[in-house]
């Protein structure tokens, strides 16, 4: 992740919750956070939840992600783990008295492969370029299926597995959703790991015809955001 945003040009620091939480990092240099996968907190008591308990229960830590939401120049991106952090806090739907969840796959088991995706047409600040595209990316997670409390409609699917049914949707989903968005476009949570497939060597098969790509379509979605924050703050 960090690699991808550098090429895209930010200049990425390394913001840890002990950082926060002792209040020597509060957020007000950054433009755009990433909220990274893994296992945090080895998912004890489910999937991203001592990661949010501990945004929630220490005052500097909320205090800083609350003043970095309410500003109007910034983005988020939450990748598998951070994926569910960002749902499991309500970021992407706070007007939402019940949030979206992400639970267990139907199979019981950590799914693990290279999935087709469907960008949906969006208005998302980092996927807008690529809509109405097809993208691989990989998936590594034990609990990713978005269960939603309301209807399809009050959602901003901006991404979806290509393939409805296991093992093209690894999790069952509702509505074999992979990624959700803001309704202002500046918040994003997705499940597949764009991190993971933005260099051609990463995935099992590259079109033969795009054979000279150095970067893959996926890097787009760090400039778009790079390009957003340039814009907002010069």
């Amino acid at each position: 992740m960090d690699y991808a945003l550098h090429l895209a040009g930010f200049d990425v620091k390394d913001v840890h919750m002990t950082d926060l939480i002792n209040g020597r990092e509060d957020l007000s240099d950054i433009n755009f956070i990433v909220f990274v996968g893994g296992f945090s907190n080895s998912d004890v008591l489910g999937s991203a939840k001592g990661w949010a308990g501990a945004f929630l229960y220490n005052e500097k830590a909320k205090s800083a992600l609350d003043k970095f939401y309410a500003r109007k120049d910034t983005l988020s991106l939450g990748v598998c783990n951070g994926c569910q952090l960002m749902a499991e806090l309500g970021l992407i739907y706070p007007e939402h008295p019940e949030k979206p969840k992400l639970i267990h796959n139907d199979s019981g088991k950590f799914e693990s492969g290279f999935i087709n995706l469907n960008i949906n047409e969006n208005s998302s600040i980092m996927l807008s370029s690529l809509s109405c595209t097809k993208l691989g990316a990989w998936v590594a997670h034990g609990e990713g299926k978005f269960s939603f409390p309301y209807f399809q409609d009050q959602y901003n699917i901006v991404m979806e597995y290509s393939y409805d049914e296991y093992p093209g949707n690894p999790n069952g989903s509702d509505w074999s959703t992979a990624a959700i968005c803001s309704n202002d476009g500046r918040h994003l949570a997705m499940m597949p790991h764009l991190e993971r497939a933005f260099l051609p060597w990463q995935w099992p098969h590259y079109p033969e015809n795009r054979k000279n790509d150095e970067v893959s379509p996926w890097i787009e979605a760090f400039v778009n955001a790079r390009n957003w924050i340039a814009e907002k703050t010069k």
